[in-house]
């Protein structure tokens, strides 16, 4: 009596085998769980210091031609944030994204009024923009106090925003490394090894369909995959006091975010297997893909540290979009159809890696 092949359990079966392979090996365990950790404890133990310039913005409203102003963009001190209007800035404060907002102008010719508004998290940093406009500006520039007579008001308003914990940042950036890391380098070992070793031309010869191969060694990848990046973000939350706002629910967010990312950069693992002639050229191309990303895509550094035209670069990358997606689920309690547009980058290069991956993806 003739019985109907159970696609579904031979799914499962090559599920199971895939998993134990993968824990198996120690470069998936080192790039999903090692590396990214040594980095979060480094950067988490060196505590929030900010040794970068100090950002700061003027208002739309503010005298540009002002020594004052003149004098705080010339200084090597601090980091001049632009925006579209005064509300934009608000916000940016509010993300504690710049430590201050400035409103520099006369209110006669021989006196100089400042506002300045200081977020709550940066009253050390308000703190050294203070006292360079009180005396630095002055000793810097003679025609100041010849102009001034030293007669500068500066009011200072607080405003609550958020706190800028380093790990905040760091965090988010690492568990895209592991995610990056262990896709390509993982999936394009693993597959090139099964044809190498003939283990995918065999399973021709059996009733399990192609696809639920592929679906069996991609599932398993992301469960491996999403132990990891649980175990990242629990021991950032319990150990290092990474922000969750929103809790449960944005950590659901941050998983199916996860989810997404891994699917799009297992494609460039897809892509190297297909056209890798021998495994030692696998760390090449892996690294042409996965480097760029690691050092452009503000997994270390906010991409706005970099030069002008640097940028555009950091900003085609698609590490880039699951950084920024993940750090404003995790700081701000954003929802996926609030970071809709990172998503949408991340899916465009998925498709485009997966195209390319059937083209030149071989079974023997």
């Amino acid at each position: 009596m003739s019985h109907t092949y159970s696609q579904w359990i031979a799914f499962k079966a090559l599920c199971r085998a895939a998993l134990r392979s993968i824990a198996k090996s120690p470069s998936s365990v080192i790039f999903t769980i090692a590396f990214p950790l040594v980095f979060i404890f480094v950067f988490g133990f060196l505590g929030d210091t900010d040794f970068s310039k100090i950002p700061i913005a003027f208002t739309t409203g503010t005298q540009t031609d002002h020594p004052v102003v003149r004098s705080l963009k010339e200084a090597g001190s601090f980091k001049i944030i632009t925006a579209k209007n005064n509300s934009e800035l608000n916000k940016l404060l509010e993300k504690g994204d710049i430590a201050a907002i400035l409103d520099v102008h006369r209110t006669k010719p021989e006196r100089t009024f400042v506002q300045m508004t200081v977020g709550s998290s940066q009253q050390e940093q308000a703190a050294v923009i203070k006292d360079y406009i009180d005396r630095a500006v002055l000793k810097a520039h003679p025609e100041i106090r010849t102009l001034l007579d030293k007669k500068i008001t500066l009011n200072e308003t607080v405003v609550t925003n958020r706190s800028g914990k380093t790990i905040d940042f760091i965090l988010p950036g690492q568990l895209g490394f592991s995610l990056l890391a262990a896709s390509v380098f993982g999936t394009a070992f693993v597959f090139f090894n099964l044809r190498q070793t003939l283990v995918l031309k065999r399973f021709f010869a059996t009733p399990v369909r192609k696809t639920y191969i592929l679906l069996a060694e991609g599932v398993a990848r992301m469960i491996f995959q999403m132990g990891g990046a649980l175990l990242i973000i629990f021991i950032g939350y319990y150990f290092l006091d990474f922000t969750i706002t929103g809790g449960w629910l944005t950590l659901l967010n941050m998983l199916v975010l996860c989810m997404l990312a891994l699917l799009v950069f297992m494609s460039f693992g897809f892509i190297i297997s297909g056209l890798a002639a021998s495994e030692s050229v696998i760390p090449p191309l892996s690294n042409i893909i996965t480097l760029p990303q690691f050092l452009l895509a503000g997994t270390f550094f906010s991409i706005s540290n970099f030069p002008k035209w640097l940028q555009p670069v950091s900003y085609a990358l698609p590490l880039t979009y699951f950084n920024d997606a993940m750090r404003q689920m995790a700081m701000d309690g954003a929802s996926l159809w609030d970071v809709r547009t990172d998503i949408a980058v991340l899916l465009l290069w998925g498709m485009a890696g997966y195209a390319l991956a059937a083209r030149v993806f071989r079974w023997e």
